[in-house]
């Protein structure tokens, strides 16, 4: 069967070690969405040893961090969702009380009108300040 997250990267690399990639998601009106992906085809979160798992969890909260340093969002949801594709990931995604669909989740009914935010620089800036926080 095929999976899209063993198939493509899922987004814009940012950063990948051995185990683990953050990739960034262009979605309109969601500026700093990102992903964490466990690199192996693995369909849950118990699939992996307490180290693996530590080591996932880890990456997903310096994500949130440096997301949060860098935006500035009012919220942060942090998803695991995996029922189109069952492959361990993680969303990380800025919210903010204004966004198209807040406070209902991305997936969820849209609430108003699209914000766009000017992003041509964020996936650079991010990608530099996980470089500076996580080793490959």
């Amino acid at each position: 069967m095929a999976c899209d997250l063993c198939d493509t990267l899922g987004g814009s690399l940012l950063w990948q070690d051995g185990q683990l990639r953050v990739v960034y998601v262009d979605e309109p009106g969601f500026a700093g969405y990102c992903r964490v992906v466990w690199q192996q085809h693995v369909a849950e979160m118990t699939d992996l040893d307490d180290t693996a798992r530590a080591r996932c969890m880890h990456v997903v909260f310096i994500v949130e961090a440096v997301l949060r340093e860098r935006l500035k969002p009012d919220k942060i949801n942090l998803a695991s969702l995996g029922n189109l594709t069952p492959h361990v990931h993680w969303h990380i995604i800025p919210r903010y009380r204004d966004d198209s669909h807040f406070p209902q989740a991305i997936w969820g009914a849209r609430q108003r009108a699209i914000r766009m935010n000017s992003t041509a620089n964020l996936p650079k800036m991010l990608a530099a300040d996980l470089a500076s926080r996580l080793y490959p």
